[in-house]
């Protein structure tokens, strides 16, 4: 390409590149997502079409990205580990940043029709993202915790919020207002200081998994994606696919 003097220019932008040897999480949040939900007719607590249709645009932006070893989801949000040996786009931030949210919003919206049908989007859905970096295998895994223990306690309250609301006629600020004496632990307890006796409320959140989170991870030497619902806190997920940390080297 010929060289004008205007090229100048491109000396006003930001070189990001991400520090080297450690594993780069992109997390996609969904953007006032309650306003979307509600527009959009989702089905409470947990909508499954909806839940299904994240995990097919995570699939998407693995498929296309050989450097995503593991991605986990829940909600509205779905991370993307990047391994920590990876070179894409130099490990400039902005670029692996905006590749994996623009695709993953556009694959939600490309997929829409095949998990609603005929309901049409009323507008566009809307994503953000964040990337971080973790240092070692570690910190690695206690962020991925950290996420699954997030999705356990909102599951068990928004399970028991709806209850209230479809079952005991309750509004939701009714409803709201009454779990707010109710604990909720990362391990699924509900324990109310005031005797309430509403743990009649709660199935087992762990009884059907496919309502709570997915977690996709690659085959062995395979480009294809395994969708799983399993706990990743403890270490038999890692027992069982060990390679998901092990060494890599991309060229």
């Amino acid at each position: 390409m010929a060289k004008s003097k205007y090229e100048y220019v491109r000396q006003f932008e930001i070189d990001d590149p991400l520090l080297q040897n450690c594993w780069i999480v992109v997390r996609v949040d969904g953007k006032a997502f309650q306003k979307f939900t509600d527009v959009h007719y989702y089905m409470k607590p947990n909508d499954e079409r909806g839940l299904n249709l994240m995990t097919k645009a995570a699939q998407a932006v693995m498929s296309d990205c050989p450097d995503i070893v593991l991605a986990y989801g829940q909600s509205d949000e779905y991370s993307f580990v990047f391994h920590k040996n990876c070179k894409l786009y130099g490990r400039r931030a902005s670029k692996i940043l905006t590749s994996v949210v623009s695709l993953f919003s556009s694959s939600f919206t490309l997929f829409w029709p095949h998990f609603f049908n005929v309901q049409e989007l009323k507008y566009p859905p809307v994503f953000e993202a964040k990337v971080a970096l973790h240092p070692s295998d570690t910190n690695l895994r206690d962020y991925l915790s950290w996420r699954q223990a997030d999705c356990h306690i909102n599951n068990l309250y928004n399970t028991c919020l709806w209850k209230l609301i479809q079952e005991r006629a309750l509004t939701p600020a009714q409803a709201a207002d009454r779990l707010k004496v109710v604990i909720i632990s990362v391990y699924g307890i509900l324990s109310d200081k005031n005797e309430l006796k509403d743990k009649d409320l709660v199935h087992n959140s762990s009884s059907n998994p496919r309502m709570n989170h997915s977690t996709l991870t690659k085959a062995e030497k395979r480009f294809s994606s395994i969708i799983l619902h399993t706990d990743i806190i403890s270490n038999t997920f890692w027992e069982d696919y060990p390679y998901i940390l092990g060494d890599k080297v991309f060229k």
